[in-house]
């Protein structure tokens, strides 16, 4: 039965995560204590005992779920199961740091410094308040894209995020953003919702942090990953540093191409998707997307434990 790893994104946090596996693995203990060094500060306080409005900050939020998903890697290992176990590995968004981390790729200490990167240019591309995300439930991949052409008007919205059949994520200015949960509910859309966020991710609006995080990652060592990363932008395996170097580049103003990733996994054989980290977002979207895989989400020892006795 082939399997797939894979990693949220942001969204997923919420204070305490990780925290029982630290308490329980040492090997998941020393990541936020490397984490916690990379960033010269002690971000793991914040996961455990912080306020949730501080964590969910894109700066703290993007290298806080990263150091989350590799404490379950860490843990994992520790009881014998190995990333080479899988097929594949994936991530959605700032997940593919993760992922990377996962399969050897990048070390702990650089996805975390470069998160911490991508968040703050992330958030300074576009001054507070001037941009947007809404999902749009109900509505396929090209209806939505539609719907943001119509709304854009001379602005940016665009297709941020196709997570699974029902559910896009428009990204791009407040306005035309706005317009585009307006116009998706009259299309039929089941539910349009503006999004929580700081910033309007994936999105031609995200180019400033998209050559900030060019430069950072021509600083970083980034190895071939031990199994095949699924890379966000183009919904395909990939096994080489310098073309996944260059698609982290592209990925800040890229498509999250999810749908078509585990459709991508499903179509190679994956019969198993373990979503390694904070919530069970990913799950709730594979099963979506391939019906007939098992979905299995691991954050804490029990889940640990329960999947070594697989």
């Amino acid at each position: 039965m082939a399997q797939a790893w894979v990693f949220p994104g942001q969204g997923a946090q919420s204070v305490g995560m990780g925290q029982a596996l630290a308490e329980a693995y040492p090997a998941a203990r020393a990541v936020f204590d490397e984490v916690d060094e990379a960033l010269g500060e002690k971000l793991s306080r914040l996961i455990w005992e912080g306020e949730a409005e501080a964590l969910t900050l894109t700066a703290n939020a993007q290298p806080a779920l990263m150091a989350t998903s590799m404490a379950v890697v860490r843990a994992l290992e520790a009881e014998g199961v190995q990333v080479t176990e899988a097929a594949f590995v994936a991530g959605h968004s700032l997940g593919e740091y993760s992922a990377l981390a996962a399969a050897g790729a990048l070390s702990v200490a650089d996805a975390a410094r470069l998160l911490r990167v991508r968040g703050a240019a992330m958030q300074a591309a576009v001054p507070v308040g001037e941009g947007a995300m809404a999902a749009l439930l109900g509505l396929d991949f090209a209806a939505a894209q539609a719907v943001a052409e119509e709304a854009a008007q001379g602005a940016v919205c665009a297709a941020a995020n196709d997570n699974d059949p029902a559910q896009v994520v428009v990204s791009g200015h407040r306005a035309a953003v706005e317009r585009a949960v307006e116009i998706a509910k009259a299309r039929g859309a089941r539910r349009a919702v503006l999004l929580p966020v700081s910033a309007p991710f994936h999105c031609a609006l995200m180019q400033p942090a998209a050559e900030v995080m060019e430069a950072a990652l021509g600083e970083v060592t980034i190895a071939d990953p031990v199994v095949p990363l699924v890379a966000n932008i183009r919904a395909e395996a990939v096994r080489d540093a310098a073309e996944i170097r260059a698609l982290l580049v592209a990925q800040v103003t890229g498509v999250v191409r999810w749908r078509e990733s585990v459709q991508l996994m499903a179509a190679q054989g994956v019969t198993e998707f373990r979503e390694l980290g904070a919530g069970k977002a990913l799950s709730g979207m594979i099963r979506r997307i391939a019906r007939e895989a098992e979905t299995r989400a691991v954050s804490t020892p029990e889940d640990v434990a329960a999947l070594r006795a697989v």
